[in-house]
């Protein structure tokens, strides 16, 4: 039997599933490590059981479908044999010269513009906008509805709220926030949530 597993059987699951069906890739079922999912179905696809069956499969394919940043990166450096999955939704527009990361899923509606990077392990989700230039680390979730104008920096693990928004060249630190609606017109630094219009720093998150 082959195919794409997918990991984690919450809400964003059904998206990633949803996302790989259109794109006519062949999904062999979800892998989460809450035993009391095994069994479930997700858009009739099977939850099979713990995330440690990539580790009986030859030659594993994946796409880690959990919105958490960290949870993403964790996941990633514990199967490191894992082919990771890239996918893109045929109702989504990416030029040609826009570079996608392993393991990337870009959502049905989202727009990404020429010469962006998005590196491995992104989520561009539900209608958000990516402009020329813009460069996306690994583990960085635009959520749905984002507006990124050209040329922004978003770090590792930065999270950009849903329809939040940045200004032309700004740069957003690591595993930085930027809550639902803000708007971002300045450079903010790593590990902070900012929230508002404009968007200012609130508090200083844990770094693990």
């Amino acid at each position: 039997m082959t195919g794409i597993f997918v990991l984690g059987a919450g809400g964003h699951a059904k998206v990633v599933i949803a996302t790989l069906h259109a794109a006519g890739l062949p999904v062999r079922g979800v892998l989460d490590d809450n035993s009391s999912r095994a069994g479930e179905k997700i858009l009739d696809v099977p939850v099979l059981g713990g995330m440690h069956l990539l580790n009986e499969v030859p030659d594993p394919q994946a796409v880690i479908a959990i919105g958490s940043n960290r949870a993403r990166a964790h996941i990633s450096q514990r199967y490191p044999r894992t082919r990771w999955i890239s996918v893109t939704h045929p109702m989504a527009s990416v030029h040609p010269s826009a570079r996608i990361g392993a393991g990337t899923v870009v959502c049905a509606g989202a727009v990404v513009q020429p010469d962006a990077i998005l590196g491995e392990h992104v989520i561009v989700n539900t209608g958000a906008s990516v402009d020329h230039d813009c460069i996306l680390e690994d583990f960085v979730h635009v959520a749905p509805g984002v507006r990124l104008a050209g040329g922004v920096h978003l770090e590792e693990g930065v999270l950009m709220g849903v329809a939040s928004a940045a200004i032309p060249g700004v740069k957003v630190g690591a595993w930085s926030t930027v809550g639902a609606g803000g708007a971002v017109i300045g450079h903010l630094e790593s590990g902070i949530t900012a929230v508002g219009v404009p968007a200012r720093p609130r508090n200083t998150e844990v770094k693990s």
